[in-house]
């Protein structure tokens, strides 16, 4: 089973959240714990700037891998 994403991880979300404007798929980086279950993620745009930074909890991203496993 997969670890709770952890600080700088790069993750995509896994379902749509309109309530965030944001869709299945977009990246962000976690960048704080917000407690309990929830993390803060930060999703840029292409020029770096910020556009949103939600609480999300820990199931609704997946940590993407960019080294093969063990």
């Amino acid at each position: 089973m997969d670890k709770r994403p952890q600080l700088l991880d790069v993750v995509a979300l896994v379902r749509d959240r309109p309530d965030l404007g944001l869709r299945r798929g977009q990246v962000g980086a976690v960048v704080d714990d917000a407690g309990g279950d929830l993390l803060l993620v930060e999703f840029a745009d292409a020029n770096g700037e910020a556009f949103a930074v939600p609480a999300l909890p820990a199931n609704d991203v997946l940590v993407l891998r960019f080294e093969p496993a063990a």
